[in-house]
Formats: structure tokens, sequence, C-alpha cells
């Protein structure tokens, strides 16, 4: 799949993806010194030596148990191998240029992998350096992320540095308040809280002209991390407001509410608005998921026009602002850009039991996008339709909303201001994305300039 930023892989890039894997041809090469007399140890050695740099590439590319059971597989290959050569009897020198050439390939494959950088990314985005403002001001949920802006002393820090704290309190509307911020002169104005408060504060600032600062005090902070913000750093954040650069970005809607993230429909929808989905989400979904996939549930009504076809029956809908690079759904996404001025949109039908265990398994796996299901595209616009009120989750926020749907990107309606240092790449950004290609594939692709 190309890359969904549109960028072409620099020079550098390129020629680390042909290091990657001339220094694997090097390092089969080299064990076929001798191989007429031990045809068994060559092939064992050989075996071993695929199975250590391929889970190499896996463990510098991937995340979580992938990458757990990659570090693993190399530990056993090399054993394996070290046992092989042994037996092969080849010399001190053959060995270690057979290691030199097997690093190599596994450094070479970190270049070549990771996406473009936040910096290289500046050089396309719309960013301007900013005087420090005359009124700055932070809305501040207390309760968010289990309690982070209290912890990291969130309204002793904006009292040092001249930013007005207001105080999101239980019954209070975010939206008047920060509209009444803006109404008082705040020419900047923040939010430290989670993914939909941010979406909420973010629609007031677009509307009324003034930059956002983003404080990444949630739980997830998926639009922080795609910013390029350290979501443990959240004294770090509020540099933007004495010393930030402003930069255009998207923001989207549905049905004229804005999100900064993702809108998701069907399966995901429905888990999120059970009461206990906050406290305990993994219980709350194994609890759900049966009897929204088992023999008896009910279809899910969800229709909508895919590239070229109407379509139907899908039970999960994901739309966002601007394309993932997806490796797995839950929270795993990236966005290289949030400037392309386009929709991402996800849509999965699952037909049977046999399907759901091999989506599964292949969502464990991190090779989701292989599931015959799946389907991806991108779009300005987005409609989906249906014969009573659907179930949404709006940055994580449980909504219901009348058909039809309307999804809308909203190209630089946002000016969001950041510290100068947010202009690097950001954690989530630095994980390079191994889709549905296998790795080799992926290198090729990379070095031909693909």
């Amino acid at each position: 799949m190309p890359d969904p930023s549109g960028h072409q892989p620099s020079p550098a890039r390129r020629g680390a993806a042909a290091l990657a894997l001339l220094s694997l041809a090097a390092a089969v090469g080299l064990l076929l010194t001798g191989v007429v007399i031990h045809i068994v140890a060559v092939l064992a050695a050989i075996t071993s030596l695929l199975l250590f740099v391929t889970a190499g590439w896996y463990a510098v590319s991937r995340r979580g148990a992938i990458r757990v059971v990659g570090l693993a597989v190399m530990v056993a290959a090399l054993a394996g191998l070290a046992a092989s050569l042994v037996f092969e009897g080849l010399d001190l020198l053959a060995v270690t240029g057979l290691f030199a050439a097997s690093a190599v390939s596994v450094a070479s494959a970190r270049s070549a992998l990771r996406p473009p950088t936040a910096r290289s990314r500046a050089a396309t985005a719309r960013i301007t350096l900013r005087m420090p403002p005359k009124h700055p001001v932070l809305i501040m949920n207390m309760k968010s992320g289990g309690g982070k802006p209290e912890r990291f002393g969130l309204a002793e820090q904006c009292a040092k540095r001249g930013i007005e704290p207001v105080v999101l309190r239980p019954g209070d509307d975010l939206l008047r308040l920060a509209e009444d911020a803006v109404a008082r002169g705040a020419d900047v104005i923040g939010m430290a809280g989670g993914d939909g408060s941010q979406a909420l504060v973010a629609d007031v600032a677009s509307r009324r002209g003034v930059p956002h600062v983003c404080v990444p005090a949630g739980t997830r902070n998926h639009f922080a991390l795609d910013l390029g913000l350290d979501a443990d750093d959240l004294a770090g954040a509020l540099d933007a407001f004495a010393d930030g650069v402003d930069r255009r970005i998207d923001l989207a809607a549905v049905n004229g509410r804005i999100f900064v993230n993702n809108a998701s429909l069907g399966l995901y929808a429905k888990v999120i608005q059970s009461p206990q989905y906050r406290d305990a989400k993994l219980a709350t979904a194994a609890s759900v998921l049966p009897d929204l996939l088992g023999p008896g549930a009910e279809r899910l009504d969800l229709r909508f026009r895919g590239p070229g076809s109407s379509c139907g029956g899908a039970q999960l809908i994901l739309v966002s602002n601007d394309p993932y690079r997806l490796d797995l759904l839950g929270g795993a996404g990236t966005r290289e850009r949030l400037d392309l001025g386009m929709l991402g949109i996800v849509a999965v039908r699952i037909a049977d039991a046999a399907q759901a265990r091999r989506f599964v398994a292949l969502q464990a796996v991190g090779q989701v996008r292989r599931f015959p299901g799946w389907r991806e595209w991108s779009a300005r616009r987005f409609e989906v339709s249906s014969g009573g009120p659907v179930e949404v989750g709006v940055d994580g926020e449980a909504l219901l909303m009348d058909p039809p749907l309307v999804f809308e990107s909203l190209p630089g309606a946002l000016r969001v201001r950041l510290p100068r240092r947010a202009a690097r790449a950001s954690r989530a950004a630095r994980t390079a994305g191994m889709m549905s290609r296998s790795t080799i594939t992926e290198l090729g692709r990379v070095a031909a300039g693909r």
C-alpha cells in the first residue's frame, strides 16, 4: 500500500533498504563457503541466519508482544547459528564477517522502514514562530488520566508561567468554559485532558480564530503523540505558551461534531456505550463482544459507498482525521501527517465465526490488514446511512446520532501551538510501519523509491 502521506522515500532510506538486502545476501554468501563438506550444517546455519535477521527486522520495527517474540526468536536463532558454525568449522574471519553482515542488515532495515520524522514533515507543514500571548488560558480536567494534572502540579505550573488556569468541575459545560475564556480576551487557549476534551476546545479555538495548545493529560493521548508531544511531560507542553510555533492542521467532523482523532461505528461504538467501559475496558469488551458477534447477533445496519460500489454489513467502521498507519485496531495507529485534508476510512466485515477467529488472530500479530474483509481508502467526505439512530464513538466519547452520518475533512481548520522541541519525531511515529506486505517486499519497495 502506498505511503498515505504521499512522500517518496528519501535517498538515505532507499540506500538503507538496499544495504539491508545486500548485507543479508552477503551473510548468506559467506555461509555457502564449505557447503560441499557440511551441507546439513550449512542448511541449518542458513535457516538460523534467516530467522535471526527476520526476527531482528521485526524487533526493531514493531511494538509490544511482537517485539518481545522477535527478540526471543533472535536469541534462539543466534544459538542455533553459533552451533551450526562450530560444527561447520568456518574460520574466525568468516564468522566475524557473517555476524557483521547480519548486524548491518538489521540496523539498515531499522533506518529504511522508519516513517518520515516530524522534522522532515516540518518542511511541508505550515509552521510559524509566534510571540508569547498576552492572555493565555489553560482549561484542565483534574481527573483526566487518573489525575495526571494533579500529580504533575499543573495548576501551580500555570501560576508560575502567568497562564490563567480554569478547572473543569463535574457538571461543567466544557464548550461554555472555552467560549467564556475567549470572550474574556484569551488569545491562546489550551486543554489539559483526553482526546475528547481536546476536540471540544479545538472546536472553539478553530471557530474563534485563536491558537490551541494541547497538554497531554489523558490516558492514551493519541492526538498529542501524533503532534510530537511527550505524554509524560505535561510541564514541557506548557512551553508552547511562552515559546511556541504555530502549525496549521486538519480537523474532521461528523454531523457537525468536531473530532481530532477518529469516529467509530459498529462493534467498538457499542462496547464504549457500556457504563463499565471507562473503568474496565478489556473486561467490558470481553463480556459484550460475544453477544455482538455470536450466531444470534442482530445484523448491524450500516450502509455506505466505498470506492466504486455501495456496501453494507460492516461490523466496524473507523473514520479518522487524516489516514492512520494501522498495525492493529484499538489504539496502535499513528498518523504521519495531520495536514493532508483527507479522511482515512476503514470498514471491516466479518462474515462468520471462522472469520472472527481469523480477524482476532491477525489482530494479535499486528497483521490486521491481511484480513479478507478489510477495506481501506481515503476521501474528503463520507456518508453512512441507517434505519435508525447510530451509536458512534467520537474520540472515545459515546454518542447517539441520527442518520445519515456525514463525515467531512476540515483542511487547515486549527492553528495548534506547539513547543519548539515538538518539531521532532513523536514516539509513535518513530516506530516503523510494517503493514500488509512482507518485510523483504517492503524493503524492496523502499529501495526502489516507491
